[in-house]
């Protein structure tokens, strides 16, 4: 066999991580189809198959993983190695945020940071993976959790509130939307894993339902079901403001339930020194404090995190 090309492999590399022949591809700055043929090339000159495709994406066979286990680390090295001779540009950053958190919350607020600081140009990435900041040329990213990522900087910034969103029209045709018990109406399942419709009713009384209309495995599914009228979500209430401002999702009743989690900005030992990260860190923490201090009207009686 002759000597493979290392630039299939470290694709090959790229598929395995993400599962995903379109991210892999984004990242290889190849189409999906150049990739794909890329990939099936690997398999013939090994002679071994090595992907197993299929409708959610792509996963790895036996001698896939073989392969991933043997060549994989050996790319982590090198990546982590180069990484620190990275030519920074102290006038450009670039941020990583859910579609979530980007689009309902980061994005209007932003012409105040570029007015401010007109010199910065700003990479924004929208995307729902977590980060990998050893691997990846990512500056800071926005996470919601506990605040819990050893070997990285976070800066909280707000907390959250869950609270029950419907449509307008199916709250008309359920008959209002106070209503003292949810559990006649058309629940969605809550795509966080604690299940938390169960703290819900645990917390402001009722009988939690047996079954849910239908059940998701992301916050975006979910929320987009909402806004089909398809059932009542529990909604994270940081993100859907603006909906329900603009009056496409109608909150259910006055309760507010604070969960464990927030929204933080994160950011790896190495970004420190980054003269962009620092204008816009001052800028995002200023911003913080304002809607934290607009969060009162969610839960008047909660402990909010300070700065």
């Amino acid at each position: 066999m002759t000597r493979l090309s290392l630039d299939l492999l470290q694709q090959f590399v790229l598929v395995a991580r993400h599962g995903k022949l379109s991210r892999a591809a984004e990242q290889a700055h190849l189409t999906v189809s150049a990739l794909s043929h890329q990939m099936r090339q690997l398999e013939e000159r090994l002679g071994r198959r090595l992907l197993e495709r299929g409708p959610r994406g792509v996963s790895l066979t036996v001698e896939g993983c073989r392969l991933f286990d043997a060549v994989g680390v050996h790319f982590d090295g090198i990546e982590h190695a180069l990484l620190r001779y990275r030519e920074y540009r102290h006038d450009a950053l670039t941020l990583s945020a859910s579609p979530g958190i980007m689009s309902s919350w980061l994005m209007p607020r932003l012409p105040r940071m570029v007015a401010s600081h007109p010199d910065l140009e700003l990479n924004l990435q929208s995307s729902s993976a977590l980060v990998d900041f050893e691997r990846e040329p990512v500056d800071c990213a926005l996470r919601y959790g506990r605040g819990e990522w050893p070997g990285l900087h976070a800066d909280r910034l707000f907390a959250e509130w869950l609270a029950p969103v419907a449509t307008p029209e199916l709250v008309a045709r359920m008959g209002g939307a106070n209503p003292e018990d949810l559990s006649d109406w058309p629940l969605l399942g809550d795509p966080n894993p604690a299940d938390r419709w169960r703290d819900w009713f645990a917390r402001y009384g009722g009988r939690l339902p047996s079954r849910r209309v239908a059940n998701f495995d992301s916050l975006d599914a979910a929320r987009h079901a909402a806004l089909e009228g398809l059932g009542v979500g529990l909604g994270r209430m940081v993100t859907s403001k603006s909906l329900i401002d603009a009056g496409m999702l109608v909150v259910l009743g006055h309760n507010y339930m604070p969960v464990p989690e927030a929204y933080w900005l994160v950011y790896p030992p190495r970004s420190q020194e980054h003269r962009g990260l620092q204008a816009f860190r001052e800028w995002l923490l200023a911003e913080a404090k304002t809607f934290r201090e607009q969060m009162h009207v969610w839960e008047p009686d909660a402990v909010l995190p300070v700065a």
